[in-house]
């Protein structure tokens, strides 16, 4: 079987083709309800609408390029076009309509932005400042006019939908027409009441199924509708009534200031007012991959594309579903998310199984109708039938029907979407947000983890605590804020504080209550705390010089540099730092003690070399400053230089190991899982914190991004698995590793990223880990699950729970697998022996219920245990349907079917029956009852599949209890109180003990098969 759902039933964890989703879905062949079996998977038809929409987008984005770039050719002399502003807008003290905003930025319209003035004219008709933003009174008129950034999203489901769902099930309106037929013909020939039952018991055991299966569907969209809501919570940094702050891109209106940076999301569409070195990413609008450079010339800014490069103003123009945004991700929403490949595997299985399940379904049905006319020619009443002819006839095609209900595991694939949602749930609550479906299946199996430093591995609480300025090291814990700054040259002062707090991506601002906040990376935060404790002033350092040039920090360059205009005519000078070592090697020069500038000899470069390396042994993050004079020639179109530059000096910046990460290393070696750190920092830095952290052990390799580049395929092939830290890496080494260890070691890989450059390798995983808190929105929207917390002990926790959904499936599958394999076997044989079925219709009912909606609501919700991190992981090509599944599936069907058969054959003389009224009815209640109760004692041998202890930890499960509980209560009111419709009758106290005793006996039989029919897994 596992070879066959490798072959045709096999789809990838995530970038799966449309075609591969399609095949598998033409062969399920037996589907006895579509609506409930394709729920939770893609929608292709809207995927393709999408995809259309795309194309279109981008047809229609090329001609307004094409379009404005001719009309801006001839601007100059073309006539204004004219204009009203609508009455209602300017009664609310604006100048320009959301319809005429709409077409400017999305039409690219040139001609029409410059009639209004440009960006800052139409900042002006918005009635916003560019450098305060809107004010709060104005809010609630902006709304009525312009609308909000909110998309249409589809209407959630009500319970009443999942009922009509649930009742479209084929097999349950055939028997629901045969319950109509046998009420017709029960009336007419018995009367009523009493004819009335048979059909009345059919209906109530369908609605009783309809309404269960409807409330736990129910339920599992609650929970996916609450995830999606948390998916959807975006931030971005907005300036209102003058003061800087994050906000829900969902409160954005038309005139509010946002600050775009690296790797941000434009959040609406909207226009260019200031920035540097701005590229956009608009492949996930309009599908095209090429950047485009946004400046003032060419300011259109569109929702839901990527800031690749640089950072920027933005005035909002347009929100909601006005943007071809909205309107795309109102069509992307109905898509849905791809099936995961466990889902995909279980249809296989349920299709397979169903099929066998149609096939002894007819050959029964055949059987019976054989003995019956065998019967009737025996007798001689061949052509003689009766209204009793009929309804025996319509119960056998019932039963037929009910054994096609059983033996077709439509829950299975469905119990997937039951794990993942619980699974998701509690996941949430331990600040993991998983994005793909299929991430929590794969993270199960995951044999690999390659995480950041900084802030997944160290607490990202930064600050400088070393420094090396004019060649002397200090220890700033041992001065007090002035004292440093009194012993540097005032030269050296002035230069390193315009160095500090201009060449940042960070930025200090005061908040409503007058204090003081900075923004930014860690880093950044860090060096700001820095120049703030030499006696700095943020405002009025920027105050002094001009921003000409800005090179944004980029993982690649790892550095950023900035070109300023002095004041008072006195030149320009570009200012850089990043990396130690790089920045080093691109100096020339070096401040000495006294603050002057000398060449930077030998005896220079090795004591900082040496610095450098002493505060990375100390586990410190090492920064470089330096600066340069531009010659007058110097043009901002230029590139910064990268060498001639004088050094300032080197901060070191601890970055503590977050508590509990050295133990959640250890329990990812303890359950086979290779831990290895990828970052940017410098070598030493690097592995002095992967030894804190149990990374780094004696046979472990450390190696720098630089020569694991050089390396041949055939050194790689020797060198990856020895890896354990990779310093200095940029994100193409960390894709190349990633790909490597996916594609040449067949290992199921997890990477952490928070960078717009980790994008590719978070792509590339297996499972890509994104940062909630350090990562951009392009890292986010790359990943399958976001660490809202940043800590690598929850990227453990993860790999627990994944491992977990994919045990407790094992587990469901298990028991249900042995319900099918029973209930087929017994009534194919029962109607072979004797020409009737001991479980009816209506038994069967019941049976498939505590096997399908039950069954699943108790076995996949169990919670993790300590003891999933204790097993090897199952990797990439380990079978779902395990050697250990297969022994206890057959054990426990023999045992059951030896049991029923036994009771069949000599039931009446261990019960004394013989010569007792309604000997058949009462033989056949206590076939089902013991069926039962066999079925719920290995329910409970299913929560361990090699364990002999099965009862560990029970009670932690109240659902597992819940159900168990009330199939007991049910079991117990159907036998005693429904026998009327449920074909049963009360049984004796000795008639049950012997029932409930004989299901117990499971539990040592599955001791028995652990223990003396060991296989290996």
């Amino acid at each position: 079987m596992e070879n066959f759902l490798s072959d045709k039933w096999d789809v990838m964890p995530k970038h799966s083709s449309e075609e591969v989703l399609q095949r598998w879905r033409d062969l399920c062949g037996v589907v006895k309800n579509p609506k409930r079996r394709f729920r939770f998977t893609a929608n292709l038809s809207k995927r393709y609408e999408a995809a259309a929409m795309r194309k279109t987008n981008q047809e229609k984005l090329r001609i307004a390029v094409l379009v404005s770039k001719a009309a801006f050719q001839f601007i100059q002399g073309m006539q204004p076009s004219d204009y009203t502003v609508p009455e209602e807008v300017q009664s609310a003290g604006f100048q320009i309509c959301a319809d005429e905003l709409e077409s400017i930025v999305e039409g690219h319209d040139v001609k029409k932005l410059k009639f209004h003035g440009g960006p800052h004219g139409i900042s002006q008709k918005l009635a916003t400042d560019p450098t305060n933003g809107i004010t709060t009174e104005s809010l609630t008129r902006r709304r009525e006019l312009y609308g909000t950034n909110k998309f249409e999203e589809v209407e959630p489901q009500s319970f009443w939908v999942f009922v009509w769902e649930a009742l479209q099930d084929m097999t349950l309106m055939i028997l629901g027409v045969c319950a109509f037929v046998s009420l017709i013909v029960g009336i007419l020939t018995e009367g009523w009441p009493k004819g009335a039952h048979d059909g009345l018991g059919i209906v109530a055991s369908i609605l009783l199924v309809v309404f269960v299966t409807a409330t736990s569907d129910y339920r599992q969209s609650l929970q996916f509708k609450d995830l999606d809501k948390e998916k959807k919570k975006v931030s971005i940094q907005v300036t209102r009534n003058g003061y800087r702050k994050k906000m829900s891109i969902y409160h954005l209106l038309p005139g509010d200031i946002v600050h775009l940076s690296i790797g941000d999301q434009v959040p609406a569409d909207g226009l260019f007012l200031t920035g540097f070195s701005v590229l956009i990413d608009e492949s996930s609008l309009t599908g095209e991959s090429e950047p485009v450079m946004i400046t003032s010339e060419n300011p259109f800014l569109l929702s839901g594309t990527k800031v690749q490069d640089g950072s920027c103003k933005m005035l909002v123009t347009t929100v909601g579903m006005r943007t071809q945004w909205g309107k795309l991700m109102a069509t992307l929403s109905e898509g849905g998310d791809d099936e995961t490949p466990l889902q995909v595997k279980l249809n296989g299985v349920a299709t397979i199984i169903g099929k066998i399940g149609l096939f002894f379904a007819v050959v029964t049905f055949a059987v019976l109708i054989q003995k019956m006319i065998g019967r009737k020619w025996g007798e001689g009443t061949t052509l003689k039938w009766s209204g009793d002819d009929a309804m025996e006839l319509l119960e056998y095609f019932a039963i037929a029907v009910t054994i096609v209900v059983v033996a077709v595991p439509e829950g299975l694939p469905l119990a997937v979407t039951l794990s993942l949602a619980f699974a998701m749930k509690k996941m949430m609550n331990d600040k993991a947000l998983v994005r793909h479906l299929a991430a929590c299946e794969t993270m199960g199996s995951a044999t690999n983890i390659c995480s950041d430093k900084t802030g997944t591995l160290t607490t990202n609480s930064m600050s400088v605590v070393k420094s090396c300025i004019c060649m002397g090291v200090k220890d700033l814990s041992k001065y007090s804020s002035s004292g440093i700054s009194s012993e540097l040259p005032d030269s050296v002062v002035k230069i390193l504080l315009e160095s500090i707090f201009n060449n940042t991506g960070g930025e200090v601002v005061v908040n409503r209550r007058g204090k003081r906040k900075i923004l930014g990376t860690p880093t950044e935060t860090a060096i700001l705390e820095f120049g703030l404790s030499l006696g700095g002033d943020f405002q009025a350092e920027r105050g002094l010089s001009k921003v000409l040039k800005v090179e944004p920090f980029n993982s690649t360059k790892k550095r950023m540099g900035v070109v300023l205009e002095l004041p008072e005519g006195r030149g320009l000078r570009a200012h850089t730092k990043g990396a130690s070592e790089i920045i080093l090697a691109a100096c020339d020069k070096v401040l000495n003690s006294e603050g002057n500038v000398v060449p930077l000899d030998e005896t220079s470069v090795n004591l900082l070399k040496g610095t450098i390396d002493e505060f990375a042994n100390e586990a410190l993050r090492t920064l470089c400053l330096a600066y340069m004079e531009l010659e007058s020639g110097f043009s901002i179109k230029d590139d910064i230089p990268d060498s001639g530059y004088v050094c300032i000096g080197i901060v070191g910046i601890k970055d503590p190991v977050r508590p509990g990460v050295p133990e959640s290393v250890a329990l990812c070696r303890l359950a086979g899982v290779t831990v290895r750190m990828v970052t940017g920092d410098n070598i030493n830095t690097a592995k002095a914190i992967a030894r804190e952290c149990g990374i780094l052990t004696d046979d472990g390799v450390a190696i720098e991004g630089p020569v694991f580049r050089e390396k041949s395929l055939e050194e790689l092939y020797e060198l990856i698995p020895k890896i354990q830290v990779m310093a200095r890496s940029s994100p193409l080494d960390k894709h190349t590793l990633v790909k490597h260890l996916r594609t040449t070691f067949n290992e199921v890989v997890a990477v952490t990223g928070d960078g717009t450059n980790d994008a590719p390798a978070l792509h590339e995983a297996d499972i890509g880990l994104a940062m909630g808190i350090a990562g951009t929105e392009v890292a986010k929207e790359s990943a399958d699950v976001i660490i809202l917390d940043d800590n690598f002990s929850t990227i453990v926790t993860v790999a627990k729970w994944g491992r977990s959904v994919y045990v407790n499936i094992q587990k469901f599958v298990q028991f249900q697998l042995t319900v099918n394999v029973v209930a087929l076997a017994v009534n194919f044989y029962s109607a072979c022996r004797t020409g009737s079925a001991p479980l009816t219709a209506v038994q069967l009912l019941w049976v498939n219920m505590i096997m399908d909606t039950l069954g699943a609501l108790a076995l996949a919700t169990e919670p993790p245990n300590e003891e999933l991190m204790k097993r090897a992981p199952v990797g990439r090509k380990g079978n779902f349907i395990s050697v250990v599944m297969w022994r206890n599936i057959l054990g426990q069907s023999l045992y059951q079917f030896l049991i029923i058969w036994f009771l069949q054959s000599h039931g009446k003389t261990i019960f004394r029956l013989h010569g007792y009224p309604d000997s058949d009815l009462v033989l056949n209640t206590i076939i089902f009852n013991t069926f039962v109760f066999c079925q719920l004692f290995n329910e409970v041998n299913s929560r361990e599949m090699e364990k002999v202890d099965v009862l560990d930890g029970i009670l932690d499960n109240y659902v597992f209890v819940l159900v168990v509980g009330a199939t007991v209560l049910f079991q117990i009111i159907i036998i005693e109180y429904l026998g009327t419709f449920a074909s049963t009758t009360p049984l004796t106290f000795m008639q049950w003990f012997v029932s409930i005793l004989i299901g117990f006996f499971g539990m040592p039989i599955a001791v028995i098969l652990k223990q003396h029919f060991p296989v290996e897994n």
